[in-house]
């Protein structure tokens, strides 16, 4: 039986702080599924774990390895060739209404196609109008209800609807004076609106 390859091993603590989490996910991506690579740092890199796993999900591997020298080393494996599905967010979850508009959710891997995010519009909260970006959005209501005024028409909103916004077109968004107004939103991947309250 072939033994497994010695894993490679990636010493960063001599390696300037802004470099070293493109360095580890450069490293990661050239990785053969079913292989790894050891990495050793003077502390546990929890931003790197974090931000490694927004990525890949439970593709990626992490198991601390024991050490005697005081640094940490931990064995980074890949699992599987992609990120596997997983559930992001649970929209039970982020309830009720808001004090301040925004977006309450974003999706945060970096390797993405996709925008999306769950805008929240505090009570009487708008906003303002404005022309869309050049590409298709669809919004779909959560919570609360409202008005979306268009070049021509005025559409109430309320939870279940979902709402295509046609690539440039004319919008503004208008929350419920009492509920506000929470939708989900998502688009190909693109610079994220601002939201404002209306005073």
């Amino acid at each position: 039986m072939a033994e497994s390859p010695t894993p490679e091993t990636i010493d960063v603590r001599t390696i300037p702080k802004p470099e070293r989490h493109p360095l580890v996910m450069a490293a990661y991506q050239k990785l053969a599924v079913g292989s790894g690579l050891i990495l050793i740092n003077d502390h546990e890199p929890k931003n790197l774990k974090v931000e490694m796993e927004t990525e890949f999900a439970e593709a990626l591997g992490w198991e601390p390895q024991s050490s005697e020298d005081g640094n940490f080393r931990v064995l980074i494996s890949k699992r599987a060739a992609t990120p596997l599905p997983h559930v992001l967010a649970d929209v039970g979850e982020l309830g009720g209404v808001v004090e301040t508009s925004g977006s309450v959710w974003q999706l945060q891997p970096q390797r993405r196609d996709l925008d999306a995010n769950i805008i929240a519009l505090s009570p009487g909260g708008e906003i303002k109008e404005h022309i869309g970006p050049a590409l298709d959005v669809l919004i779909h209501i959560i919570d609360g209800g409202g008005t979306l005024e268009t070049e021509l028409t005025t559409i109430p909103l309320a939870p279940g609807q979902i709402v295509w916004l046609p690539r440039r077109s004319r919008r503004r968004f208008l929350a419920d004076e009492a509920l506000g107004l929470k939708y989900f939103s998502v688009h190909q991947r693109k610079q994220g609106l601002t939201i404002t309250s209306r005073h």
